[in-house]
């Protein structure tokens, strides 16, 4: 009989002997166990079995069904915190699990004024329990129509990794992505930026003044990305981590 090392190495997991200790250490018992490899075997992701992601050394929880926070985003909570200061209102936009607004608020001395926003009920009820331990407001809605007046002028920090992948490439994404993520937390739109649009255009209205919009994008797509932030009335520029293939577009309200 393989073992469960020689199951996963077959099926592809690079890492398979890690994921063995993950697989056997989230199990309640062989049953269990072995129900999960099967899963992991048939190709879905590791977070979505386990029922967890680690980013920025936190522990997020995630399902079957919701977007796995990627690692290169971790750049832009390191960006977001250098511009945060304690009890500053952030907002995280497009939230899917929460793990970007739970991970600044984890790193901001003295807390935060938490919030967070998606359109997917599925992915909020994660949030939800993600954003819990610092306080986190979650809102269900399509982008800034979730949220509640009384936020409007005040948000001093707003991140979003919005979906950033063009259409026609959807289907050249990793199996793990494109068969077990949701289309809504993947799909970008004909050049991919369709949402970042939407979000740079009433950015300003809900930003307080010298207040920053972090928006995750691609290199190649950061022109555009920063453009459209330029066209929303924010003051732009754009960083990069080549340890992490990121980049973020940052844009700051009330600056001429």
């Amino acid at each position: 009989m393989l073992t469960i090392v020689e199951r996963l190495r077959a099926a592809g997991c690079v890492f398979a002997e890690e994921e063995a200790d993950l697989l056997v250490a989230a199990a309640t018992d062989d049953g269990h166990l072995s129900g999960m490899v099967a899963r992991r075997v048939a190709g879905e992701p590791l977070e979505h079995v386990v029922g967890w992601a680690e980013f920025c050394g936190l522990r997020m929880e995630v399902g079957a069904g919701a977007f796995v926070p990627r690692r290169r985003t971790e750049f832009l909570v390191q960006e977001a915190v250098a511009l945060t200061r304690p009890g500053a209102v952030v907002l995280d936009l497009c939230c899917g699990v929460g793990a970007l607004g739970a991970a600044v608020a984890d790193r901001v001395p003295g807390g935060v004024e938490l919030h967070a926003a998606d359109i997917d009920p599925g992915a909020l009820a994660y949030a939800r329990r993600n954003v819990a331990p610092y306080g986190g407001t979650v809102w269900e809605g399509d982008l800034y129509e979730a949220l509640p007046e009384r936020l409007r002028g005040r948000v001093d920090t707003l991140v979003v990794n919005a979906p950033y992948v063009p259409t026609e490439e959807i289907g050249l994404m990793p199996s793990e992505a494109r068969d077990h993520e949701p289309l809504v937390s993947l799909d970008g739109g004909a050049d991919g930026l369709d949402v970042h649009r939407r979000v740079a255009a009433r950015a300003e209205a809900w930003l307080a003044p010298g207040g920053h919009l972090l928006i995750e994008t691609s290199a190649r797509q950061s022109p555009v990305t920063a453009s459209a932030l330029t066209a929303g009335g924010l003051a732009v520029r754009a960083v990069s981590s080549e340890e992490l293939y990121a980049t973020v577009v940052i844009g700051t309200s009330g600056v001429r």
